[in-house]
């Protein structure tokens, strides 16, 4: 499915509301004058709400993305859609990709 290419300034939660942000971008590629994020970066993730361990599994602190655009590649790496499926460590849940530009798509 086609969607729109994620970039550095996207607004991307976890699923307890913490703000995540990518470690590595593609400075290469710029969509709406800001860098494109590849499959290869990681996340870093704050502000979480998840309980530490005794009263849950929380809080998320990284996430790693499991699935991205199957056709469109910036320098080698395949970009990340705004339908793009993260896993979070070490609670195992997802990222929300909450809003991202509009105007370059991908599939």
């Amino acid at each position: 499915m086609p969607g729109c290419l994620l970039h550095q300034g996207a607004t991307v939660l976890c699923l307890h509301a913490g703000q995540a942000q990518p470690v590595v971008v593609n400075p290469r590629v710029k969509v709406s004058g800001q860098a494109i994020v590849t499959q290869s970066s990681g996340y870093t993730i704050a502000g979480c709400m998840l309980p530490p361990p005794s009263a849950g599994n929380g809080p998320c602190v990284t996430a790693q993305w499991i699935s991205f655009a199957g056709r469109v590649k910036a320098s080698g790496m395949f970009v990340l859609l705004q339908d793009s499926q993260a896993i979070c460590a070490p609670t195992g849940t997802g990222l929300n990709i909450v809003l991202t530009q509009t105007r370059v798509k991908g599939m």
